[in-house]
């Protein structure tokens, strides 16, 4: 795509990596094909070629609208069109650069701005989300139907392991994922203490910086990556661990990007880069151990499962097989899922902010799910679980929490 940079954004950063995204597009439209809001509305312009038109007019000189804003909203960001692109585009990261030049043009109105505010400190803050978390459901019944399908009581968490052994991990101090489903770190944990190997949280981690970055806080979200480093990089020199394991894959996804991040940042540029190449998503990292888990592993329980793969998991990390054959080999029946690839309308905050398009696609994505009547919905997200268990008649559940009910206790 021949494109020419307005003065502005020439020589920059963004300028020079947004200028050979747009070149490496050929228009050929293969990604509508795979775009939930362009199967969805019918417009090229919510779609990722019109996205990539709008975003190339705007950093070319033409003034940004709030039109233009709207239809880069809309956007999930669930980056199902890089997997399809023939030619390699970089959609999400010229995404990025798109939205930062049309918000600096374009300012929000009063409330949206302020909403934006609240779910960048409120969802970002485990105390304050915890707090006001626990508000909500003692309140539930007077909350609209929506908010009070979302608040349904957290599984028990369970004991913790207690066990040292010389095989060490890292797990984040997640923000919403732990005051929402505690039962999800727990379980991981007791897997892994089951195969000896300890799960570590460093209190003073925190957010991954996912949902500022989304949210237009570039800045937020590289302070937030900052505190992760600056807490995880004493203990990666001289403790011997041996990766950072999330079990949230929108986390893996933003934090295996840390080193590009941070690329141009002197004092992290290199603990970044590091950082990101420790990381691993729970399925990529529990993978090569399916031998050894099914050794500890007792008959499942419930075997008919739908596995919905999180678009982070499957476009960002593409790791989601490995996950598949991990639950295959502790015995798992995975039934098949129409339009697997297709994102559930989660999409972190997306479900507050685009709540009729989020809900139309979640829809859309639980009648596959429950077409062929599974016992149990299992997920990798967090966002995808509380937003698919908000409607959904079986229930949801991350995986690790299905494998966890399979491990018998030591003998």
């Amino acid at each position: 795509m021949e494109t020419k940079l307005a003065a502005a954004f020439q020589g920059t950063a963004d300028g020079t990596a947004a200028e050979a995204i747009l070149r490496a597009c050929v228009h050929c439209g293969f990604c509508n094909a795979t775009c939930p809001t362009y199967r969805l509305l019918g417009d090229e312009l919510d779609g990722p070629r019109g996205r990539i038109y709008q975003i190339k007019q705007v950093l070319e000189g033409a003034p940004a609208t709030p039109v233009t804003q709207l239809h880069l909203d809309r956007c999930l960001t669930c980056r199902n069109c890089e997997t399809t692109c023939p030619s390699g585009v970089e959609y999400g990261r010229l995404l990025d650069i798109g939205r930062a030049a049309v918000d600096s043009q374009v300012r929000r109105p009063a409330g949206t701005r302020a909403l934006h505010s609240l779910l960048r400190e409120g969802l970002t803050r485990r105390g304050l989300f915890a707090g006001a978390l626990r508000v909500g459901r003692t309140l539930r019944w007077a909350l609209p139907a929506t908010l009070r399908a979302s608040l349904r009581p957290a599984r028990p968490a369970g004991a913790l392991p207690k066990r040292s052994h010389a095989r060490k991990v890292l797990l984040l101090n997640s923000c919403t994922q732990g005051a929402l489903a505690p039962s999800i770190d727990a379980a991981t944990m007791r897997v892994l203490d089951a195969i000896g190997i300890e799960a570590l949280i460093d209190p003073h981690s925190g957010c991954c910086g996912a949902i500022r970055h989304h949210l237009g806080d570039p800045r937020g979200a590289l302070d937030d990556a900052r505190r992760n480093i600056d807490a995880w990089w004493p203990r990666l020199e001289s403790e011997g661990i041996e990766a950072i394991v999330l079990n949230a894959s929108g986390c893996a996804a933003l934090v295996r990007d840390y080193g590009r991040l941070l690329a141009q940042d002197p004092n992290y540029a290199e603990k970044a880069r590091r950082v990101s190449a420790a990381a691993r998503d729970l399925g990529e990292f529990l993978a090569p151990e399916v031998a050894t888990l099914a050794r500890r592993a007792l008959p499942p329980r419930t075997q008919r499962i739908a596995l919905h793969k999180p678009c982070t998991q499957q476009h960002a990390l593409r790791c989601a097989d490995q996950t598949e054959e991990l639950l295959l080999g502790l015995g798992a029946e995975l039934l098949p899922v129409a339009e697997a690839h297709m994102c559930c309308g989660s999409a972190g905050t997306y479900s507050i902010l685009q709540g009729e398009l989020s809900r139309a696609l979640r829809a859309r994505k639980l009648g596959n799910l429950l077409a062929p009547r599974p016992e149990l919905i299992l997920s990798a997200n967090i966002g995808c679980i509380t937003h698919l268990g908000a409607a959904s008649e079986v229930p949801v559940w991350h995986w690790i929490e299905w494998v966890d009910q399979l491990i018998g206790p030591e003998t």
